[in-house]
């Protein structure tokens, strides 16, 4: 339900289907997003079932089933704790499949915990994040000092060569303020902890010091499975219509010139200050870029994209990101 923690989840699906040993492989999803995930793994055998997703959340639009598409990353707490209502629907379609040797869950989808053992399964988590990324979350937490200002860098004792400022590091939800926040970070962090493991999305001699970070202080033990986006794309249709964003890199390419690639992700919330800041920075720059944003973030400053049409395109839909970063064009 999030695209940017399907695709890895989806290469790794192709990935498990090489080993001699997997017999089978399926995934779950909702009706919206089982177009995406059809096409994305074509020409492979894996089954895909659908489970119906809730409607009625607050604030959000019945129709959506991703968060891409959310008005706004604030209601990200609510739209994922919503999940745990296809919780017993999630069970039912699992008991029909048992046997089952392993289940890789979203982080995020925490309840999934509860099924497996319910049914006997292992349960591995997957966020999609690197060695260094989740091993920092980990010892930042030595990190914050009454003494120091929150913009003062302050050195990380595991990794001495790394500074960071309190100010940079999350604060964890309130439980009197955003109880949804809080029980749901609280949640998925138990949920990580009593699984038998965590799948990362990166190689061990990329990392080592992390990894090793990681499985020496924390739980559960990580393994490495990436890159996944190694891993083959599905097979091409015939003569498929290539998106306006590929043409326009087509005529870079023609041109000799090099592209900037600028893409934030789904869940990052942009304030309108800081995209105003970035299309001044990009303006400024005179590099040729491609710049991906949401559909909603459309302050980018009187007449800019006039004034950058010949060398900037700014794209509000999700890409091929993959596609992208291997165009000759993006260097």
């Amino acid at each position: 339900m999030s695209k940017g923690h399907t695709i890895p989840l989806l290469h790794l699906a192709r990935l498990l289907l090489r080993r001699p040993a997997v017999d089978a492989v399926t995934v779950f999803t909702t009706p919206a997003n089982r177009p995406f995930i059809t096409s994305s793994l074509s020409g492979t055998a894996t089954s895909v079932i659908s489970i119906p997703f809730p409607h009625g959340i607050p604030e959000i639009d019945p129709s959506v089933e991703s968060t891409d598409q959310l008005s706004s990353m604030s209601l990200f707490h609510a739209f994922a704790s919503a999940t745990t209502v296809m919780q017993s629907r999630f069970e039912a379609e699992l008991e029909k499949l048992l046997p089952i040797r392993l289940l890789v869950s979203d982080g995020f989808l925490w309840w999934t915990l509860e099924s497996a053992n319910k049914l006997g399964i292992l349960r591995m988590v997957f966020f999609g994040m690197s060695n260094y990324a989740s091993a920092m979350c980990k010892a930042v937490a030595e990190v914050r000092s009454a003494d120091k200002a929150d913009d003062e860098p302050v050195t990380v004792p595991a990794f001495p060569w790394i500074k960071v400022k309190s100010n940079d590091i999350p604060q964890f939800p309130d439980p009197q303020s955003n109880p949804v926040a809080f029980n749901f970070n609280m949640n998925t962090l138990q949920a990580t902890i009593n699984s038998y493991g965590l799948l990362v999305n990166s190689f061990e001699e990329l990392e080592p010091a992390f990894l090793e970070y990681w499985n020496s202080k924390s739980m559960p033990r990580a393994w490495c499975v990436g890159p996944l986006c190694m891993i083959d794309p599905p097979e091409p249709m015939t003569n498929p219509k290539k998106p306006t964003w590929a043409h326009w890199l087509d005529q870079k390419l023609d041109k000799g010139a090099l592209v900037l690639y600028v893409a934030f992700g789904s869940q990052a919330d942009i304030s309108t200050r800081q995209l105003k800041q970035i299309a001044i920075g990009l303006e400024k720059s005179e590099a040729y870029f491609l710049w991906v944003i949401k559909k909603k973030d459309s302050e980018l400053g009187d007449g800019f994209k006039e004034r950058v049409k010949d060398r900037g395109l700014v794209v509000r839909d999700w890409v091929d990101q993959r596609s992208i970063l291997m165009h000759p064009s993006v260097q």
